[in-house]
């Protein structure tokens, strides 16, 4: 029996008539054209096996590099085999919403500990189950605090995908959006004091920034405190293991991409949305807390604490319409973390610093040069380099992201001394 049915033309046309449609591309009018896929490229007839073939002859068009240089988000880390063999289990895999707290215990202390450890790593009070991605945890973030004042403001160096679903939450919720240019690549302290007025919500400020410069966080937070604004904290979790914790500079909610703990770059996803943030903030936040009590008889036992979706409570009352959490990709943040453990998640911080401040120095010596002086964790911007960036791609590497004229670069602990003095000579032309 086929494991799919797809639906009559009857049905179709019954669906398409409920909602005064004729047809199916009335449905999807507001898909842009350019992306609009009418027809697969498949000849009709083939089985399934031809069809398998077929994809995987696409597949193999894409480029997958050995080196991968790049980061801006997304970064190509060591993930031990541990780490898949566990979170791969079909419980884990298959695990659902857990509704009915009493039958879902395994994945209950699984958010449990996972949320425990976002509280140890940014030294927050609370870490909801997770968010899609960092994208919707920082514009969630922003939501949470725009209840009576209407202004958010996001300095100009916060990733700016991020940006672009901030201002597109921020345009439904109707609330005001403003974006402050960097100075020097990182922020400019006074621009921030003019656009702060009596409806400033929030700051938002992220370290270490787009350009991977070490912003001072400690100074955004005590600007914050001093105008009754909240500070909201964009981290990157490993780097988190040698910086001053959002909590230590004063952030009211601290958020990050967790892609890095534990998951492969899947051509940019999925990811994980870290979300914590202070006890005073828990009421607005999104999604959902697990908590840890003892039952009747004195045993250990997890239960869902708070749930402020709509689905759950009035409409009305709900801070969000989230109404999922990447469950299993918190599920292999905690594996991993746990995996590595806490010296070896400095460790790893530290080969991330020393590989790309050894590639940035040996760009440096054959003839590149650096667009910031400030201090940087893992990411710096190469004046120009974009002929570069194509030379290497002969080389299997893949170089710097383009930023207009000038190019962003990224180390971790994957890369050796071989690759980047072999990416670094291509700043000479060399081969």
């Amino acid at each position: 029996m086929s494991k799919y049915t797809p639906h009559t033309q009857e049905e179709i046309k019954s669906m398409l008539a409920s909602l005064n449609m004729t047809s199916l591309d009335e449905l999807y009018a507001d898909v842009p054209q350019n992306i609009a896929c009418k027809n697969l490229d498949i000849a009709s007839g083939l089985s399934q096996y031809e069809v398998s073939q077929q994809i995987k002859s696409y597949a193999k068009i894409n480029k997958c590099y050995s080196t991968i240089l790049r980061g801006a988000g997304i970064y190509d880390h060591i993930i031990p085999s541990v780490v898949g063999a566990i979170v791969n289990k079909e419980e884990f895999v298959t695990a659902y919403t857990p509704y009915q707290a009493e039958i879902s215990q395994g994945v209950l202390q699984g958010i449990f500990e996972y949320q425990s450890l976002m509280c140890s790593l940014t030294g927050m009070e609370v870490s909801n189950a997770s968010m899609y991605d960092g994208a919707s945890a920082v514009a969630e973030a922003i939501i949470m605090c725009a209840e009576k004042k209407n202004k958010a403001i996001v300095l100009g160096q916060v990733n700016p995908e991020y940006k672009q679903v901030c201002s597109t939450y921020c345009y439904a919720h109707n609330k005001e959006i403003v974006f402050i240019e960097d100075k020097d690549g990182l922020a400019d302290i006074d621009a921030i004091k003019n656009a702060i007025d009596i409806n400033t919500a929030c700051v938002v400020a992220q370290s270490p920034n787009y350009y991977g410069l070490i912003e001072d966080m400690e100074l955004i937070g005590q600007l914050c405190k001093e105008n009754n604004v909240k500070f909201i904290y964009v981290f990157n979790p490993v780097a988190l293991a040698l910086l001053p914790t959002p909590a230590e500079c004063g952030a009211d909610i601290a958020v990050g991409e967790g892609q890095q703990l534990g998951m492969n770059m899947y051509y940019g996803g999925a990811a994980l949305g870290i979300l914590t943030c202070s006890k005073t903030m828990m009421r607005r936040m999104p999604g959902r807390i697990v908590g840890q009590t003892v039952d009747g008889q004195g045993n250990r036992v997890f239960v869902l604490t708070l749930q402020a979706r709509e689905q759950h409570i009035k409409r009305e009352r709900a801070t969000s319409s989230i109404c999922s959490n990447q469950a299993l990709n918190a599920f292999t943040a905690l594996v991993y973390l746990s995996t590595i453990g806490k010296e070896g998640f400095k460790q790893l911080a530290k080969q991330c610093v020393n590989n790309a401040h050894y590639l940035a120095n040996q760009i440096v010596n054959n003839g590149g040069k650096l667009k910031y002086s400030g201090e940087f964790f893992n990411e710096f911007v190469v004046n120009g380099g974009k002929d570069v960036v194509e030379r290497l791609k002969c080389q299997d590497i893949l170089g710097g992201l383009s930023l207009g004229q000038d190019t962003l670069w990224c180390a971790t602990e994957k890369q050796t001394k071989q690759e980047l003095d072999k990416a670094s000579v291509a700043f000479l032309g060399g081969k």
